[in-house]
């Protein structure tokens, strides 16, 4: 075994200790931001942000998540200018995926493993059209599903096929839970991770540790993933992953593409609020991003 940490520690990922603490942050200096993700549409958008509001509590980040394709260009729009507005970044997520294209396995035991991904080059191609089409919108942030997807993305991005400032957030749903995916994503130039949701702050502070990239966190979960909530986990979160994203709001929704509906937002910044409470009053010292900072993914 020490022969294999040597060369992991070479390689650079290395073991962690029970008391470790990221010394990384934001660009801004702040350790965590708020982000509330399923927001699929700009009715439910505009009441979390109204909601938010009302309660002095800024969203760093909202999330889509039922697909680009499944919007129009009008609804894109409004969303954009929504987010734009507010000062918040919006993440669109790719719509072509497994579970929408012919597969029949994919909706078996065994085959439900091959998740979001992506299918044969048509569907790789169709992909790609989502992510072009949301840009020329002017959206920034987009989330991933698939590994390869995300290799030709980013190869496009370095040669200016989309815009330079499109952040790559990759989805839970892709599996990764381990510090050697996370390099491996990074180098392919992810800016923003979401492990899997169950690990151990132990397995999570290993991922901090080996790489340098946002690391996005659920504090709680639909039951369709589990169900559970880890509020009183929030202050270990922050100390062990930071810069981290708090993913707040899941437990409001049944499953990843609920249609969240406007009560149901305004029900997720009540979430927002609780996660808040416990950062108050078990870390108070903890830095939150200010708002509307310069380095997130805003709509243009």
């Amino acid at each position: 075994m020490e022969n294999t940490k040597k060369f992991l520690k070479k390689a650079g990922i290395d073991e962690v200790s029970n008391d470790y603490v990221s010394p990384k942050r934001f660009a801004d200096g702040g350790q965590y931001r708020f982000e509330v993700p399923g927001i699929q549409s700009p009715k439910t958008m505009e009441a979390l942000l109204g909601e938010a509001n009302q309660h002095n509590i800024f969203i760093h980040r909202v999330t889509q998540t039922k697909g680009i394709m499944m919007l129009t260009d009008e609804e894109i729009v409004e969303m954009a200018d929504l987010a734009r507005d507010y000062g918040c970044e919006l993440f669109l997520s790719v719509g072509p995926r497994a579970t929408y294209d012919t597969s029949a396995t994919v909706h078996t035991k065994e085959g439900s493993r091959i998740g979001y991904r992506l299918r044969g080059y048509d569907n790789l191609v169709y992909a790609i059209e989502d992510v072009k089409r949301a840009c020329r919108l002017g959206v920034r942030g987009i989330l991933l599903y698939d590994e390869g997807l995300l290799w030709a993305l980013n190869r496009m991005r370095e040669g200016g096929e989309i815009p330079s400032n499109v952040h790559f957030k990759l989805s839970a749903h892709a599996g990764h839970s381990n510090p050697a995916s996370a390099k491996m994503l990074e180098e392919l130039g992810l800016d923003s991770f979401n492990p899997v949701r169950d690990l151990q702050i132990a397995m999570l502070a290993s991922i901090r540790n080996a790489c340098d990239m946002v690391l996005d966190l659920h504090t709680e979960n639909p039951k369709s993933t589990g169900g559970f909530i880890r509020h009183y986990e929030v202050p270990k979160f922050i100390q062990v992953a930071s810069p981290v994203y708090l993913k707040t709001g899941g437990s409001v929704a049944a499953n990843h593409n609920w249609d969240t509906t406007a009560s149901e937002a305004i029900a997720r910044i009540k979430q927002v609020r609780l996660v808040k409470r416990m950062i108050d009053e078990y870390c108070p010292d903890a830095v939150v991003s200010p708002d509307r900072s310069s380095d997130l993914a805003v709509p243009e």
